[in-house]
């Protein structure tokens, strides 16, 4: 049997992930609170930050920028704007 979450993201009870993807206190936010259909939305944005912004993974700073982006997008319900990206449902 699948396990559930109350979804924060979709505001609904979803399939919850299978393990914690994310380290640290985060990561287990995440794994509480986030399901799986909203974590791979969040994973399409990231592919589409990490490319529009040149990112790079190594870099600290990128990653706690790409950090902060995913808190407000998963928890704060703030959408990323990605430059030139226009949402298939428009």
């Amino acid at each position: 049997m699948a396990r559930t979450v109350n979804c924060v993201y979709l505001n609904k009870e979803a399939d919850g992930l299978d393990f914690q993807l994310y380290p640290g206190e985060i990561g287990k936010r995440i794994f509480d609170n986030i399901s799986k259909e909203a974590w791979g939305l969040w994973q399409k944005k990231q592919t589409m930050l990490i490319n529009e912004h040149k990112l790079n993974m190594m870099n600290a700073d990128d990653r706690q920028l790409l950090e902060k982006k995913m808190v407000e997008f998963l928890f704060e319900g703030k959408d990323v704007k990605i430059e030139g990206y226009v949402p298939e449902d428009k």
